[in-house]
């Protein structure tokens, strides 16, 4: 038990050898740190990658059309097809586990030819022909008017929700977009929106330079009919799109009576897969980062056990008086615990505190010079510290418990003969 008495015998000891101390107590402070310090980078690795999947819903995949390399029922190997809305309903009928099946066709690009014009100003943007379910699955942060509406879809209204760079490019600082007029491929539409994408990636200058327009708009005015480009796929809560890929696939196929060996014929980009390895690869690189700090921890703990067989040895002598004086096995051997518990905690506390000093500053930096590509607000939760403090304690009592035992193994008798 901790009691004023021990609390000075063991601050006595410390202090015997102050040097000695630091060197020892240096190897658990050097291994906490680079344990937490591991671990925040790790997150910091995690945060990063991870925000560019930030932009859309996870549990989601794309697929488009590639063009058969097979024959089949009669049919060409190299025949191209297309989806279609009916192909959209149809995935929503058989498979209630879609929670969105949104169409998508899109025009131009930001790197392609100039297709958007007002007054004297044009500009290259990616024009996409959208259904309202798609800022479900790829949020936007609307900073003025709405996003595309069923009346919208209904009417087939030519209106458009444009990105911010749209604005700094077609407009003039002091104009207002809202209400105003943009010629898309020479065709008229009306801004009843600007957005800003969430991405935190590279993808967000390029969303920036986007325009919305309905789906039903689109076929309309470039003349695509009910021909889709390609179609963004979510699942419900709780169902993995990955699980149901196979039967998107499979029933895609015989609606277009597609060889079901046809591997190519149907592209598709799972991000839910993909988010589940950078996960995997994460999930790995964190239990490295633990390996990694336990075993330079060890390297401390075994100092201190060291260290702590040097201080029985010196103290032989002492300890046979205690026990001359009717002091218990147990009374020494818990002093001795003590004492390397202390040693332990209290550099691994300071090991902590330095590492959280080294985060705030790398976040302080990254704040104050802006973000680093996958790399973004490295950090450790609440459940870290615990973990360290626990291996503080756990290692404390490892690195006393040798020592201890040689201290009560010792007669009294043969500790006193010795000078």
């Amino acid at each position: 038990m901790f009691t004023r008495d021990r609390w000075t015998e063991i601050l006595e000891a410390l202090n015997a050898n102050r040097f000695r101390t630091l060197l020892t107590a240096f190897g658990v402070f050097w291994g906490i740190m680079i344990l937490v310090l591991l671990l925040a980078l790790t997150n910091g690795l995690r945060n990063g990658v991870t925000a560019g999947f930030a932009g859309f819903a996870t549990n989601s995949m794309f697929m488009w059309t590639q063009g058969t390399s097979m024959a089949y029922k009669g049919l060409p190997k190299g025949r191209s097809f297309d989806f279609t809305l009916d192909d959209v309903k149809l995935l929503k009928d058989k498979i209630p586990a879609l929670k969105y099946v949104s169409p998508r066709n899109q025009l131009g690009g930001y790197n392609g030819a100039n297709n958007v014009t007002r007054n004297e100003k044009t500009g290259a943007f990616s024009i996409y022909g959208d259904f309202p379910e798609y800022i479900n699955q790829e949020p936007m942060d609307l900073t003025a008017g709405r996003f595309v509406s069923y009346s919208d879809i209904n009417e087939k209204r030519k209106v458009a929700i444009i990105g911010v760079d749209v604005v700094k490019s077609l407009y003039d600082r002091d104009e207002e977009p809202m209400g105003s007029y943009i010629k898309i491929n020479g065709v008229n539409f009306m801004v009843i929106g600007i957005f800003k994408s969430t991405n935190s990636d590279g993808d967000q200058e390029e969303s920036a330079n986007t325009i919305y327009i309905p789906f039903t708009t689109f076929a309309q005015a470039f003349n695509t009919g009910e021909d889709i480009g390609y179609m963004a796929i979510t699942a419900n809560d709780g169902t993995s799109i990955t699980s149901l890929k196979s039967h998107i696939m499979e029933i895609m196929r015989a609606q277009h009576t597609v060889n079901p060996a046809d591997e190519r014929a149907i592209g598709n980009f799972d991000l839910a897969e993909q988010f589940d390895k950078v996960n995997g690869l994460f999930s790995i690189l964190s239990f490295v980062g633990y390996f990694v700090g336990a075993l330079v921890l060890m390297s401390g703990v075994i100092g201190i056990s060291n260290i702590m067989l040097i201080v029985v040895k010196e103290r032989t002598k002492e300890i046979g008086v205690r026990r001359a004086l009717g002091a218990s096995p147990w009374s020494i051997k818990s002093q001795v615990l003590q004492e390397s518990l202390v040693l332990t905690i209290l550099s691994g506390m300071v090991g902590i505190t330095v590492a959280a000093g080294l985060i705030w500053l790398m976040n302080y930096i990254l704040e104050l010079y802006g973000p680093i590509e996958n790399f973004a607000n490295p950090s450790v939760n609440i459940g870290v510290v615990i973990v360290a403090l626990l291996i503080l304690i756990v290692s404390g009592i490892l690195a006393g418990l040798i020592p201890a035992t040689r201290a009560t193994q010792m007669k009294p008798v043969d500790a006193l003969r010795i000078d």
